[in-house]
């Protein structure tokens, strides 16, 4: 007895199901099987209520949008045993089609309100992929379901087209449910009750019109099909975890996995399939069908690639800047900046222009790091980095983060007096409070690069020696010292 208390609503519900779907199996065609059936509808629409009042989502529209189809739904199911069953009707169409056809854009609707809490903003790929398989099942649906069931109905306009609103409906919903699983795509027990219960749906939908439209197959054995999507619809909504089905996805889960590549090769390749498939069985090929979806497919799948390498170019732009940024301060790292000034080195010789390049450390960075912590030693980085930054806008000048606390500027075109005056001022404006010392050094029109740099660190620790908050410049290489060229 404890253990039962211990179930889950969920658990009592998915188990109590599985029964009446066993007990269906066993029943004859009848009044009996017909308001069972019609039992579990109702108890799937009260059960998705039920759900979305117990576990309170802070997205619950979806959910309600999704009771709302299931109760039309069973509304469906239960003026189908009172019209036909009990009443003996025999009259297409008439007041069930009425909910069935309701039913569809509500369950629709109710998936694609998930896939889009799920993934804000726009999702082209989202909506492509379901595109894709929407063209490919569509075609399987016209082909082996729709045309044969139009052909098997008398010369009604209105009954054509309530017969064709439930295979266009079974393909809208598979579209959204591919549109959830692209958006969401968790493993949540909620999402995959979810998927269950509409690919039993769906599938028993196909086997009714299949069944219809080739009369004298037996249709008895369907029943229990859609009796275990209406177990599974309220299975989902009674399960704890359809809290999170709307929660939005972490970016990750949009990658283009092995799976996702697996179903659309798949739905790519139903329409030549379809055209193999009816050559096989003897039957006239639909061939303006297969070519008109032939050619959709073809150009959604050029939009997906086009979205892919869409992707791809601003993943790659971001790499670039990541390797090329320092992280903290967003300025130049070591490396670009080793290239930045061989560059400029270049350009230089070239023009015949001055080069100063100057090396700044903050001063006593280490203990304003032990006295106020590591993140006050951030921000004062992140802080110097803004403020010089904003000094040094329109001039021309490059700015690097070097190592730790020292920065490396580099002035093509300046003279040393000019650079040192900029030093004053870029000593002005760091924050906290805080000073550093910069050595200078001007190049002398053949050293290589890294020479040029460390002449300036030699005047650097002059300027520490020398009491901090100064800057000092390099002598000129003097006579009979190495010339330490380029390359």
């Amino acid at each position: 007895m404890d253990s039962l208390h211990r179930l889950l609503p969920w658990q009592v519900f998915t188990a109590c199901g599985a029964a009446l779907v066993l007990l269906c199996l066993f029943l004859p065609d009848g009044l009996v099987r017909a308001v069972l059936v019609a039992g579990v509808s109702v108890a799937s629409a009260v059960a998705t209520t039920v759900g979305a009042r117990l576990h309170r989502p802070q997205r619950a529209s979806a959910w309600w949008l999704l009771a709302a189809g299931l109760m039309a739904w069973a509304l469906g199911d239960v003026s189908y045993t009172v019209c036909y069953t009990w009443l003996g009707w025999d009259t297409y169409p008439s007041v069930p089609d009425v909910f069935y056809v309701l039913a569809y854009p509500l369950i629709a609707a109710a998936l694609l309100r998930m896939a889009r809490q799920a993934r804000p903003g726009a999702d082209r790929e989202g909506v492509i992929d379901a595109a894709i398989l929407a063209v490919g099942f569509g075609l399987l649906s016209w082909t082996f379901l729709v045309r044969p069931a139009l052909a098997s109905l008398p010369e009604d306009l209105f009954a054509g087209l309530v017969a064709l609103a439930y295979p266009v409906g079974d393909v809208v919903v598979l579209a959204m449910l591919v549109r959830v699983f692209a958006a969401a795509g968790h493993g949540s027990r909620a999402f995959g009750l979810l998927a269950g219960a509409a690919v039993f749906m769906l599938l028993a939908d196909a086997l009714w019109q299949y069944a219809d439209a080739y009369a004298g197959l037996d249709d008895s054995w369907i029943d229990p099909v859609f009796m275990t999507s209406y177990v599974l619809w309220g299975a989902a909504a009674l399960h704890p975890s359809m809290r999170r089905l709307s929660d939005p996805s972490p970016s990750s889960r949009h990658e283009f996995s092995p799976l996702r590549l697996a179903v659309l090769t798949a739905a790519s390749l139903l329409s030549p399939g379809t055209l193999g498939l009816q050559l096989a069985l003897g039957q006239q090929p639909q061939g303006w069908a297969v070519v008109i979806s032939s050619a959709v497919l073809f150009l959604l799948v050029v939009a997906r690639m086009s979205a892919l390498l869409g992707r791809l170019r601003e993943q790659t732009a971001l790499l670039g800047d990541l390797a090329r940024t320092d992280p903290l301060t967003g300025l130049l790292n070591r490396r670009s900046a080793d290239a930045a000034l061989e560059r400029v080195r270049e350009r230089t010789r070239r023009e015949g222009t001055a080069l100063v390049v100057a090396l700044l450390d903050l001063d006593r960075f280490k203990d304003f790091n032990d006295t106020r912590g590591h993140p006050a030693g951030d921000r004062l980085l992140v802080g110097a980095a803004s403020a010089w930054g904003a000094v040094l806008a329109g001039t021309g000048i490059q700015l690097a983060r070097w190592g730790g606390e020292e920065f490396l500027l580099v002035a093509s075109g300046w003279e040393t007096g000019r650079v040192e005056q900029l030093l004053d001022d870029l000593r002005a404006v760091v924050p906290e409070g805080q000073t550093f010392s910069a050595g200078l050094a001007r190049w002398d029109g053949q050293e290589a690069t890294d020479r040029l740099v460390a002449r300036a660190d030699e005047a650097l620790y002059a300027a520490k020696h020398a009491g901090r908050a100064c800057s000092r410049t390099a002598a000129l290489r003097r006579e009979g010292e190495p010339v330490h060229p380029a390359g």
